[in-house]
């Protein structure tokens, strides 16, 4: 599984199957993205695929030297779960 960052359309992707796709939107101003949700097909929830293409996606944002701003729920409660990425905060969720 590999993160993509589909800068046209404004996310990250990670392929899953027989063309299924998990997303991550986001919105880029300069040097901070605001992330605003993240969408797993139904089939595939439960299975990691959301933890999968958050953590390449934060991954590929901090080699980046971005900082996000956190607007959709998961992202805020994977990087409760993985503190390591709390550096990349440039403000909290509200």
């Amino acid at each position: 599984y590999e993160v993509r960052d589909n800068a046209d359309a404004g996310r990250f992707e990670l392929d899953i199957e027989n063309g299924a796709l998990a997303v991550l939107d986001y919105r880029l101003n300069g040097a901070v993205m605001t992330l605003t949700h993240t969408g797993v097909p139904p089939e595939f929830e439960g299975k990691g695929m959301a933890a999968r293409l958050v953590k390449g996606a934060l991954d590929r944002i901090q080699a980046r030297g971005l900082k996000i701003v956190v607007r959709c729920w998961y992202v805020d409660k994977f990087i409760e779960r993985n503190p390591e990425y709390a550096t990349l905060r440039a403000g909290r969720s509200g």
